[in-house]
């Protein structure tokens, strides 16, 4: 018999020597450094579909093509606003 998530689960774990919190409810999976509040948040959907796997794809892909060697002439600067005139 299995065990229904009734309420969420929270374990301390360590990546690369750092402490994080991974909480797992119904609605997905949440990993946050310890002592923070704000982290990484995946749906159980998005899990089923191949979101998460398609994102993380992207993520290295511009990973690699920011560490070229034109990787400052390809990075977009921000567009400049103009100042509107009170007259």
């Amino acid at each position: 018999m299995v065990t229904p998530l009734d309420r969420p689960l929270r374990r301390a774990v360590l990546v690369d020597g750092e402490p994080y919190v991974v909480t797992i409810d119904k609605d997905g999976v949440r990993i946050v450094p310890k002592g923070r509040r704000k982290g990484h948040e995946v749906a159980w959907r998005d899990i089923l579909n191949g979101d998460v796997t398609l994102q993380a794809q992207l993520v290295e892909s511009l990973a690699r093509s920011a560490s070229g060697p034109d990787a400052a002439a390809a990075t977009p600067k921000p567009a400049r606003r103009r100042r509107q005139s009170s007259a």
